[in-house]
């Protein structure tokens, strides 16, 4: 909990109308901390980005979530459905819900691609992957996942926020707040876009929501400057620069003091002196020339296709290393021609961004396994929901949205690796063995954190709000080695 109440206010109101005086940085140390009138463990120590302690033993430290915008087909990816492949093309009564509507009818588009079993665990694989194939015996499927919605805004602050509505804090938020970071000269959260833009809602998905802004998310750039307005100044010395901001620091907090209980003023202070300190950290942990040929080769830096995703998930491992917290890194922009939203030619379209991702999520999890790293980062792979395995059209191979029943995968970070959870109906439409919402999804990272999904909790509006809800929530115990 953040905050608690007192006779009908807050206590930050009690003690402030009570005439219980705070004085220069403690005033601001205090309206930032977190939970320093809370109960909760997990966030009641130190500032808001200090290390705290998780409520359990944590077999994770950092979470790297690779987020595939615009709904990656389950049936043409991991979830082998042979019986698509006889009925392709024909019209059979089948229940969808998309973008289009409710249909009771559809035309079957059967799968592009052959799969292949691979590993130990003999898992099916489609030849779109077939570098990230040679690691099944690491990964954790599960071919169950549901959410609500089939529309891109909503199903995106879904699989982000755990709400359908914009104003929430976000899953990176969450982890942050719970449990701070590691490395106090960067954020504790990035997050890095696709080249053709960021996802519909933009920075809504990465948004710290109704929490302090020192836990929203930090864009990063894995070429040039890494954040955007960070360099020095020209003409500026750094001498000048931390005597200017020692001066804006004493009057926002004779301002702070003035407004009892504004974090965002409080954030703000916070994020001044991150950004300094990130002046000289953030361009070190971008240096991937450093990083010798053959992990570059590895994380497909040598091909024009792989080199962009491949410098952020290289970028991902340095910043593990570095203690950052939360990791976002999206493949697909804005447009439907630049991700995953596979309309009209899904051969196309799936092509592309398979051939630009899979390389470098193998390299990832090659090059965290080799350096001990996997087992305390939780990788997560995913859309905000699939397709269906009917046409959209009347002609060509795209296929509608299908948010009933969907793939994700997890690896390291204590999870079971070689298994399959879940299943969908013979065609890949619904969920129908184990289904799991979103929200287990979540109470799921957040367990290999430390973080009791059910306890960790802010309050705002007069509520202990949480990541998965008012209802108690399980994380999938299947996948928890």
């Amino acid at each position: 909990m953040h905050e608690g109440t007192f006779c009908g206010r807050t206590r930050r109101e009690f003690l402030w109308q009570a005439g219980a005086g705070f004085a220069g940085i403690g005033l601001v140390d205090a309206l930032s901390r977190d939970g320093a009138f809370g109960s909760d463990p997990a966030a009641a120590s130190g500032g808001p980005m200090a290390p705290k302690p998780p409520h359990f033993a944590a077999r994770a430290k950092a979470v790297i979530f690779l987020f595939m915008y615009g709904g990656p087909s389950q049936v043409d990816t991991f979830d082998f459905k042979p019986r698509l492949y006889e009925l392709d093309g024909k019209t059979i009564d089948i229940d969808t819900k998309g973008r289009g509507g409710s249909k009771r009818q559809g035309r079957v588009v059967g799968p592009k691609w052959a799969f292949r079993q691979y590993g130990q665990c003999g898992k099916h694989v489609s030849d779109l992957f077939p570098h990230l194939a040679r690691c099944v015996d690491d990964l954790a499927f599960v071919h169950s996942m549901y959410a609500e919605s089939p529309l891109h805004g909503s199903a995106m602050l879904m699989m982000n926020s755990g709400r359908i509505l914009s104003g929430a804090p976000c899953l990176g938020s969450w982890v942050t707040y719970g449990l701070g970071t590691e490395n106090q000269n960067l954020p504790g959260f990035c997050v890095m876009l696709d080249p053709t833009g960021g996802p519909i809602s933009g920075a809504k998905n990465w948004s710290s929501g109704y929490m302090p802004a020192v836990y929203q998310g930090t864009v990063l750039r894995a070429v040039g400057e890494p954040i955007l307005d960070l360099a020095l100044p020209a003409g500026m010395t750094r001498a000048e620069q931390r005597r200017l901001l020692d001066t804006l620091r004493e009057q926002d907090t004779a301002h702070l003091a003035a407004r009892p209980g504004d974090s965002d003023l409080a954030a703000r202070i916070a994020s001044y002196e991150l950004a300094f300190r990130m002046q000289s950290h953030a361009p070190e942990a971008i240096e991937l020339d450093r990083e010798p040929a053959h992990v570059r080769r590895l994380y497909g830096l040598d091909d024009a296709r792989t080199a962009d995703f491949g410098r952020k998930c290289l970028l991902a491992r340095r910043l593990v290393e570095r203690g950052v917290r939360c990791i976002q890194i999206y493949s697909g922009g804005s447009h439907n021609d630049h991700n995953w939203d596979a309309h009209g030619d899904l051969v196309f379209n799936h092509t592309t961004h398979a051939g630009a991702t899979d390389r470098p999520i193998a390299g990832l999890l090659l090059d965290l396994k080799q350096r001990g790293l996997l087992e305390s980062t939780l990788v997560v792979w995913g859309g905000e929901f699939g397709r269906q395995p009917t046409a959209e059209y009347a002609e060509g191979t795209g296929r509608d949205h299908d948010s009933a029943g969907f793939t994700m995968w997890l690896a390291g970070g204590g999870i079971r690796g070689g298994i399959t959870v879940g299943a969908t109906d013979e065609l890949g439409n619904r969920a129908v063995e184990k289904p799991f919402h979103v929200k287990h999804l979540h109470a799921t990272i957040l367990t290999q954190l430390g973080l009791d999904p059910n306890r960790l909790a802010y309050l705002h509006a007069g509520l202990d709000q949480k990541l998965v809800g008012v209802e108690r929530v399980e994380p999938i115990r299947e996948l928890i080695a």
